[in-house]
Parts: structure tokens; C-alpha cells; sequence
């Protein structure tokens, strides 16, 4: 009776602790699952990501915007200029087919539809104009649009460098390797006040200064700016006390030197 006894109390202990083990185990299973879903709506974007208040991303957009303080997406879709060339493409009206250049002006001539302004728009906007303008000629105008010329993006370097002007962005260039690009630093270069200006909108540019002799020294290149297309970096020969965060175009010329530029 006494081994019956004991052989009980084992076995009530083994049960108790297998009990105690399944309960915890349930307990991290359901802790690992409430991760797993909230990994999963944090984790991923688009539609059906993380639940019903979850939006895909706008067709056709870019990727965001970027940082606010130097103005605008950070890879902005084109938009048309003047000298641009655009191919038209009817799919049941071939005959209307065109190529057009956008005048100076920034209006284009479209067949039978007359002017159109464009200049500033995105292609696909273009396209809607162009669907606009000839729905009163066409029951339902399908048109497909491209670029065919275009001004190639630029950069421009002023000031002391060895080879001021304006130079093609063909690929992802900092401040500093513009520099380079143009030559390298004069022995009159200020270059512990290298101007970056980047152009906010049509009357509005924006100025930040970049301590380009630290940065070099320290070999640092951190805060070295990334050019954006028509971005303009200047290097002055005297000393810039104060300038303003945004500037229009026409005072832009007051930080510069004809002689330099």
C-alpha cells in the first residue's frame, strides 16, 4: 500500500506539471501569433496590408516626398518644358496622330483642336488634356502620349572652380563631386560657405550653406548634398555674412560675381 501510495503522488506531480506546461505553451503561441500580425501589418504596403484602413500606394506616383526643407518630391515626375517634343498616338483615329514641339510660350498647336497649354503638366495630365481638347471631334478619343525629347537634366557650377558652367546629371553627383567636376577649387575659394540653390517653384529659390572645407578635412562627407536636376552650387571668393533661406530668382544674382559665374 505505502509503493501504491507513492506511485499515486508521482503521478499526480507528473500530471500537474504537464498541465502547468501546455498552459504556458498556449500562452507564447498566442503571444507569437498577436506579433506575427502586427509584424505583418507594419511589415508590408498596399491593399489588404494591415486591415481595411490600409491603402496601396498612387498608381504612377513617385516615391514620396522628400525632405521639405530643400522643396518637393524626391524623384519628382516630369513635367513638360518648352523645346519638348511629344509623340500623340490615336488608337482608333490614327489620323491624329501628331508630334509636337512645346512652343516657348508653353502651348502646343493640336490638330483641329487648336492651342493647348501644357507646360508644367505630368504626361499623364497631358494626356487628359489631349483627351479633353478632342472630345468634341471624337466619340471617345483612347490617346497614348511619350516624350520624345526632352532637356537632359543638368547641374550648374559657379564661382571659383576651375570650369564654371553647366554640366549634365547622369547619375546620383553631391555637391562636392560637383565641384570636382568642375575642376576643383580655386585658390580665392571660399569654400567654407559653398551655396547650394535649388529652385522651389517658378519665382522661388531656396539657398542652403554647406561647409564644404570642414567636411573635407574631417573627411566627412555626410552632410554633403545630393544635386537635384537644375540644381545651382556656387562657390564664393569672399566671405557670404547672411543669407536668406529662400530668395527670389532675380536676388539669387546679388550673392554672385559676373566675373566668377
Amino acid at each position: 500500500m505505502k509503493r501504491l501510495s507513492i506511485f499515486v503522488r508521482i503521478m499526480g506531480t507528473a500530471l500537474l506539471v504537464v498541465e502547468c506546461c501546455s498552459a504556458a505553451f498556449a500562452q507564447v503561441e498566442n503571444a507569437d501569433l498577436s506579433g506575427n500580425k502586427e509584424t505583418s501589418r507594419s511589415g508590408f504596403t498596399g491593399a489588404g496590408a494591415g486591415g481595411s484602413r490600409t491603402t496601396a500606394a498612387k498608381p504612377g506616383g513617385a516615391d514620396g516626398l522628400g525632405n521639405p526643407i530643400l522643396g518637393g518630391e524626391r524623384h519628382p515626375l516630369y513635367r513638360l518644358r518648352p523645346s519638348d517634343v511629344v509623340e500623340i498616338s490615336f488608337t482608333v483615329a490614327p489620323e491624329f496622330n501628331q508630334t509636337l514641339t512645346v512652343q516657348p510660350d508653353g502651348y502646343v498647336m493640336l490638330k483641329d483642336a487648336g492651342m493647348v497649354e501644357v507646360q508644367g503638366l505630368k504626361l499623364d495630365e497631358f494626356s487628359d488634356a489631349v483627351e479633353k481638347a478632342y472630345r468634341g471631334y471624337l466619340h471617345d478619343p483612347q490617346v497614348a502620349v511619350s516624350l520624345k525629347e526632352f532637356e537632359r537634366p543638368y547641374f550648374i557650377v559657379g564661382g571659383e572652380v576651375g570650369k564654371p558652367g553647366k554640366y549634365e546629371l547622369r547619375s546620383d553627383v553631391t555637391v562636392a563631386e560637383a565641384v570636382e567636376i568642375a575642376g576643383g577649387l580655386t585658390q580665392q575659394a571660399k569654400h567654407s560657405q559653398v551655396v547650394l540653390f535649388r529652385r522651389v517653384n517658378d519665382d522661388l529659390v531656396e539657398a542652403r550653406l554647406l561647409n564644404l572645407k570642414k567636411m573635407l578635412k574631417q573627411s566627412n562627407l555626410k552632410e554633403d548634398a545630393h544635386l537635384r536636376p537644375g540644381d545651382m552650387v556656387f562657390v564664393p571668393q569672399n566671405s557670404i555674412s547672411k543669407i536668406a533661406r529662400f530668395l527670389t530668382k532675380p536676388s539669387v544674382s546679388m550673392y554672385m560675381n559676373p566675373t566668377q559665374f
